[in-house]
């Protein structure tokens, strides 16, 4: 087989329609291409200003750090330090005003965040390789960004600043420094918002009194953000003691000062599921920079209420909040043009997939046609049987739910599928106990390492320091022995060889023999798009018997989503009509 040259993209290596994509893509393009010129004729001053602009840093002091490398991993600057655990993991603490923590931020990370944007622009071209439809791209992206930074909050544009001092020069060409650090803590939202991709196809789930052994509050969640391996191999946690505000932790990546994962030293919780959207027409407040201000300044879920309320954002999204001080749990749903809060009655848990529960959305055509179409319906439904099975919960139990990798009744429904509450695409997986203020965070690959304990009360005092360790090591939760399984390699074998078959299917020059078809679909034999993928190679070959038993094997098995069948159907169809002829 030949192999792949070009790294995948989004999700290509395990379940997205990459041909869906391809069409969404060019019609955005054409789009784009044709309303650009009249719309920056009519907003190219409201481009200049943003492009230009620049946070008011004067009234912050700043010391600009010089690093001390202790050793290959282990990095400091006052009492600012940058450290990787013996599960590779990050760790990141820093202290002081905006603009310092930005400093601090950027020096200590600077080869880490240096490389993660070089992954993260590296996956952009691979999805518009084209130089001309970049171009495009870009200028859109002006326009359509031309109002975050008056949503934005001074003093996160000040931190922001001081991190993007230490950016790479190289993608200069796309935004100066600073607009870039901004539009990259908008990705999630714009891609989320301009090809409805659901990359953050997430499940979490709250549980207290009668569900848990001692009665606490327990928080889990699974953050389903895939941009290919390489992004999600230096996992960052970063513990935050701003000047102003909760000391807090955070769960993401290098470069991000926003929070999609964390908690607050008061115990207040906060993670990220992403609805459905409809497009915008312009970025506001990124989500990532909504809950990253939760955690810094609520004590309550009121005063997260409250916070999220008086933002503007730009895409649809569903915030759970958990509250040491509440004892208790709601979801905040969010959009740009609705706002609601879902919170349980008569009951001590809460669920939350890719779709809004709240009575503000009830009516909302979008958030039912999510439901009846999407993933999401399905995993709620496996949280609520998993809950059934596991009366009282534990941290080690609650991993254990988020490790579940079958479908509903147990079934066998292929490694990989975004139907399973562990899809094997985690960027990471966290478990908080807030009462305890105790977090345990996931490390590669996926949710299925070890989770590191970290204690908040300890880390944010004086015994940090004298322990000379961020983490509660006693407490871990041991790794998932699926992780040394031969089905684990095989579907780690079978997202490379599936990467091959995409190209197969794509391109004239590669021929694939009957059997490196079959030890493909051997390789996760109960997956659907294994034989979806079969059948259309078939199919562009013209052997339309062979294609015909690929796409009825594939009917069979437990599909994604109602788009994914139709499109099976359609393949179908067409394949009976060729042997027909």
């Amino acid at each position: 087989m030949k192999k792949n040259k070009i790294q995948p993209i989004v999700l290509e290596q395990t379940i997205w329609n990459k041909e869906s994509f391809n069409q969404q893509n060019n019609r955005l393009l054409i789009l784009l291409f044709f309303s650009l010129s009249l719309i920056l004729t009519l907003t190219s001053c409201g481009i200049r200003k943003s492009i230009k602009h620049l946070p008011d840093v004067k009234q912050y002091s700043l010391e600009v750090p010089k690093v001390n490398t202790i050793n290959d991993s282990t990095f400091s600057f006052n009492q600012n330090y940058l450290t990787k655990n013996k599960q590779q993991l990050w760790e990141l603490y820093i202290k002081g005003n905006p603009l310092q923590m930005g400093y601090n931020n950027g020096a200590l990370t600077q080869n880490l965040m240096q490389k993660q944007e070089e992954i993260f622009f590296a996956k952009v071209e691979g999805f518009v390789p084209s130089k001309f439809k970049q171009n495009i791209l870009r200028g859109f992206l002006k326009w359509y960004n031309r109002k975050m930074y008056l949503n934005v909050r001074e003093d996160y544009q000040a931190e922001l600043y001081g991190l993007s001092q230490y950016s790479s020069d190289k993608y200069d060409f796309i935004a100066p420094k600073f607009l870039r650090s901004m539009y990259l803590h908008g990705a999630h939202d714009i891609g989320h918002a301009m090809q409805d991709l659901m990359v953050v196809g997430c499940t979490s789930l709250a549980v207290w009194n009668e569900n848990t052994e001692d009665g606490d509050l327990l928080i889990g969640r699974n953050f389903d953000f895939y941009v290919g391996d390489d992004f999600a191999k230096n996992k960052l946690i970063e513990f935050v003691e701003p000047e102003d505000g909760i000391p807090y932790l955070s769960v993401s990546w290098p470069g991000m000062i926003g929070v999609v994962s964390g908690m607050n030293k008061e115990g207040i919780t906060v993670t990220i599921n992403a609805g459905k959207s409809k497009i915008p027409l312009t970025a506001k407040t990124p989500i990532s920079l909504v809950t990253r201000e939760i955690l810094q300044y609520a004590t309550t879920i009121d005063e997260a209420i409250a916070i999220a309320k008086k933002r503007k954002v730009f895409v649809s999204e569903s915030i759970l909040v958990g509250s040491a001080n509440d004892k208790n749990a709601v979801i905040i749903e969010v959009s740009p043009d609705n706002f609601g809060i879902y919170r349980v009655e008569n009951t001590s848990r809460v669920f939350c997939t890719n779709h809004f529960q709240s009575d503000a959305y009830k009516d909302d055509k979008r958030n039912q046609k999510h439901i009846l179409e999407s993933h999401s319906e399905y995993r709620y439904e496996k949280l609520q049987e998993l809950l059934q099975v596991n009366k009282k919960l534990n941290p080690e139990k609650m991993a254990s739910i988020l490790r579940d990798k079958s479908g509903l009744k147990g079934e066998n429904i292929g490694y990989g599928n975004e139907k399973s509450i562990n899809q094997l695409l985690a960027h990471h997986s966290v478990i908080f106990s807030p009462q305890k203020k105790l977090v345990w965070v996931s490390s590669n690959p996926y949710q299925l390492g070890e989770f590191v304990c970290y204690d908040l009360n300890e880390i944010f005092s004086d015994k940090r320091l004298k322990r000379g360790e961020f983490a509660r090591s006693d407490l871990n939760i041991a790794k998932d022995p699926f992780v040394d399984s031969e089905a684990f390699s095989n579907y780690e074998v079978s997202k490379i060889v599936g990467s091959e078959m995409n190209d197969a299917i794509e391109k004239d020059n590669i021929v694939l023999s009957e059997d490196a078809v079959n030890y493909y679909k051997s390789l996760n034999p109960d997956f659907w798009l294994v034989y979806y993928q079969a059948g259309k190679y078939y199919f562009k070959i013209k052997n339309y018997s062979a294609a015909k038993i690929e796409f009825e094997k594939a009917l069979t098995k437990e599909i994604t989503t109602v788009p994914d069948q139709k499109n099976i159907e359609k393949y179908l169809r067409k394949t009976l009509k060729k042997l027909k002829q």
